[in-house]
């Protein structure tokens, strides 16, 4: 891929742009071009995707990835219950030992009403971290688990999905302790930098839906729906570049044309499948619509269950 890569950046010739003009302009002109055998024309499609998707996940992570937009935060300031959970804690706590240091402060921070607490406030003076209930037993931390474990019987103990669950909760509860800022963070960053690995495996599982919805063109094997796929893809990197683009544009200039115009042009992307299916597989239009809704509504349930099996990943690595 690297090689791949590297060499696609220094030789631009004919092949680079006439692909891509075609890919623009004749949607489901270059996988037919490919099936027909008439591929020395055009760049190689695994070729082109490796260098659409590695161009726009550098541009994505580098320019128009804003980590503010979609950093959680739990700092707004406190509800009125939570605040006056808050004094009367403190005021128990400084009324068993008068001499804290740390409870001198936290009067002092609540004494000005007029300021507004939040939760980030509040940290230093959280609660000690409580035992976690796990059905009829709770734990503090994952040594006493695995020990309470061991001396259960094989029936008694949790299954291998529960030890690993209830293990990670654990982890990182000790890991993090009472910032749950920190631990949503370092999960957002672990889940947005595998989106390049999410797309990838989404690609030969969207290219087996179409094979399910055209199971009768037996003239079709997998591997020309996984051809249509690829363009497909490589399309969707170039659009959602022009998108991020406008904008990030008009994060500078704030137009409304800007707006309109980006709006229009990623809703293009789903009159341009249409087109590709309807050009590729050489059906009605009735036929193409209705099998293009199928292709979505399948292809968003399985983002869905991708999205929850790498969120699941990347709980496990935080």
């Amino acid at each position: 891929m690297v090689k791949h890569f590297l060499y696609d950046i220094t030789h631009f010739d004919s092949k680079f742009f006439d692909s891509i003009k075609f890919l623009l302009l004749k949607p489901g002109f270059l996988p037919q071009e490919y099936m027909r055998g008439r591929r020395a024309s055009y760049l190689n499609p695994v070729k082109k995707y490796v260098f659409t998707s590695a161009i726009f996940f550098l541009l994505f992570f580098t320019f128009f990835l804003d980590e503010g937009a979609v950093k959680f935060s739990l700092s707004g300031p406190l509800s009125t219950e939570d605040r006056m959970a808050f004094i009367n804690r403190i005021n128990a706590e400084y009324s068993k030992d008068t001499g804290s240091v740390k409870w001198q402060a936290a009067r002092l921070l609540i004494k000005d009403s007029t300021r507004k607490l939040t939760y980030d406030d509040i940290l230093p003076y959280a609660e000690e971290m409580k035992p976690v209930k796990f059905g009829k037993r709770s734990y503090m931390t994952v040594q006493e688990y695995d020990s309470v474990q061991k001396a259960l019987s094989a029936s008694e103990r949790d299954n291998w999905f529960l030890q690993k669950a209830y293990r990670k909760t654990l982890q990182i509860r000790e890991k993090y302790k009472n910032d749950t800022n920190e631990a949503l963070n370092k999960l957002r960053d672990g889940f947005l930098h595998r989106l390049p690995y999410i797309l990838f495996v989404s690609l030969p599982l969207f290219a087996l839906i179409l094979k399910l919805l055209y199971f009768r063109h037996r003239q079709l094997f997998y591997v020309d729906h996984g051809i249509f796929t690829i363009y497909h893809y490589i399309f969707s990197f170039i659009l959602l570049l022009v998108f991020f683009s406008l904008n990030k544009l008009n994060n500078y200039l704030n137009w409304e044309f800007i707006n309109i115009l980006g709006a229009i042009i990623f809703l293009s992307g789903g009159f341009y499948l249409y087109k590709s299916m309807k050009n590729f597989y050489k059906q009605r239009r009735a036929k193409t619509v209705i099998k293009f809704l199928l292709l979505n509504m399948a292809g968003l349930v399985m983002m869905v269950l991708l999205f929850a099996v790498f969120v699941l990943f990347s709980v496990f690595e935080i």
